[in-house]
């Protein structure tokens, strides 16, 4: 099953990525990615990846998840995760970038931190 990303566009420059299917190397992976880095250039600066759908990331994926997260902080935005699996959160874990990844149980709740 290939990675199929949706992306809901918000206000205030915000949207939320849902993202079904695993998180490995491959085109997939590259189209979600280019779908993801076309929405930071038109200026989307804060992004909820809601990873309900999402039950494994290879080092790929998470590169993928490093490389937005440092592409928004640089315009001064933010990335938050939720509905990780818990395969996921232990990569997250293992690797450390839970630290600074925020990871919420739910949209509403990544919602609610961006502030809207």
């Amino acid at each position: 099953m290939p990675l199929n990303a949706t992306i809901e566009k918000l206000p205030e420059g915000k949207a939320v990525i849902a993202l079904v299917g695993p998180m490995t190397l491959g085109s997939s992976l590259k189209l979600a990615d280019a779908q993801i880095q076309a929405a930071i250039a038109n200026g989307v600066t804060s992004i909820v990846f809601d990873l309900t759908g999402v039950d494994y990331v290879d080092s790929a994926g998470l590169g993928v998840l490093v490389y937005t997260y440092g592409a928004l902080n640089q315009k001064g935005g933010s990335l938050r995760l939720c509905g990780v699996a818990a395969r996921v959160l232990s990569l997250l874990q293992l690797t450390r970038t839970d630290s600074f990844l925020p990871i919420d149980p739910g949209r509403e709740e990544s919602l609610a931190a961006l502030g809207s």
